[in-house]
């Protein structure tokens, strides 16, 4: 248990934080568990629409390990049952459903790489089919009953799309509904979400209250922008650092973020101390200390926290290696193509994982971030003579030899 008093807490929990409703009441929560030493109950649902888990979603989880390091106990929702539903957050569309066993697949892929940041034998892993399937259709309804269509069309995006006359399935009206329902049956006492889910989660401090229950407090947390360093990070964009790259693609990715990227990078995923991170702000604003310094610090504690302290080396020094000496790393992987066929790169782009899909590659080749044999390569459909072996480049550190 931690031997800070509540307002001590309180200002570990609000780094990064956008909002805390209401902040009052989570101090008084914070004195009681001082005063009881009952761990409060912290609840954070994912649903695993994915395989694959980046940066953007460990702002939750490394705030999860804050609160752990504090003695609350972390309670890990899988949503396994709305996920086959579809969060409609954020959507312009009716999202298309996912079969059972793909969500349960992506679980467990979630779960290895949730407990790099988590402490596994402290955390509670629930899945939200163990009391979403036993309802009855009466409990269900009875559920639907407690908000009205008025307060589901205030939502943003369910109000944009009834305005532009895009359809809204009425399922999505109960993905809500259904998260705040695990609130009530979890009795939890704080949920941590995103910006975006601001929304599903004050539905759940709403259902609390309607079944008697003290209202949870929701800490709601930034988005991160990806690498581009505009638009949330994503996979379908390309501009996501997947914690499950090679260590060298981690760093060299957090090396090509912009410096004022780089401060929000180290409030939300850094580990370092309060106390640490306002001195690093004030030496950017005094130039005491180097940008490229500060970001490549930061590119080490990350890469080595999902790899280990000599993988984050070497690829700190096959960066500089890269863009300092302008070479070409030594470990190239190796592509094989039939050498009698002509080559589609947008194709090989995505078999070989340098991009999601082929229209992510015909966009990378159209905006110049391709290269063959060291020769920019502007036009998608244009392919490559049977034969010859060719050096393809995508961005500034991802290189694949075809032969």
């Amino acid at each position: 248990m931690s031997t800070l008093s509540p307002e001590e807490q309180l200002k570990v929990i609000k780094r990064g934080t956008v909002e805390i409703i209401p902040e009052k009441e989570l101090l008084i929560k914070l004195e009681k568990f001082i005063k009881n030493t009952s761990a409060l109950k912290i609840k954070v649902g994912f649903d695993p629409t994915a395989p694959d888990i980046h940066l953007g979603h460990t702002v939750l989880l490394e705030k999860m390990r804050q609160l752990q390091d504090l003695g609350h106990e972390i309670i890990l929702i899988i949503g396994d049952l709305t996920a086959m539903i579809g969060d409609p957050t954020g959507r312009s569309e009716i999202r298309k459903p996912l079969t059972r066993d793909n969500v349960l697949k992506n679980a467990e892929t979630y779960k290895q790489q949730v407990f790099k940041i988590l402490d596994e034998k402290k955390t509670v892993v629930r899945c939200n089919s163990e009391w979403l399937e036993q309802m009855t259709s009466m409990e269900i309804i009875r559920l639907q009953a407690k908000q009205t269509v008025a307060r589901m069309l205030e939502r943003e995006d369910f109000k944009q799309r009834f305005k532009n006359q895009n359809p809204i399935g009425i399922h999505e009206f109960i993905y809500p509904l259904l998260q705040g329902h695990d609130s009530v049956v979890l009795e939890s006492d704080i949920e941590i979400g995103g910006t975006d889910q601001r929304f599903n989660l004050l539905m759940g401090r709403e259902l609390q209250q309607d079944a008697g229950q003290e209202p949870q407090v929701i800490v709601i947390l930034p988005l991160l922008e990806g690498t581009d360093g505009v638009k949330k990070m994503s996979k379908s964009l390309g501009n996501y650092i997947g914690i499950s790259e090679p260590a060298k693609e981690i760093f060299g990715k957090i090396m090509s973020i912009s410096d004022e990227l780089m401060i929000k990078y180290y409030e939300l995923l850094s580990h370092i101390s309060l106390h640490e991170l306002n001195a690093l702000k004030q030496g950017m604003k005094d130039g005491s200390v180097h940008p490229k310094k500060a970001k490549e610090n930061l590119a080490l504690e990350i890469s080595g926290r999902y790899w280990d302290k000599d993988a984050a080396l070497q690829a700190r020094e096959e960066f500089e290696t890269i863009f300092k000496d302008k070479g070409i790393p030594d470990d190239i992987p190796v592509f094989p193509v039939d050498k009698k066929a002509e080559i589609w790169l947008p194709g090989i782009m995505k078999e070989s994982g340098l991009a999601n899909s082929t229209g992510e590659a015909m966009r990378l080749i159209k905006q110049g971030g391709v290269s063959v044999n060291n020769e920019r390569w502007t036009d998608p459909d244009k392919k490559l003579a049977a034969g010859p072996a060719y050096l393809l480049k995508v961005g500034k550190r991802r290189f694949l030899k075809l032969q």
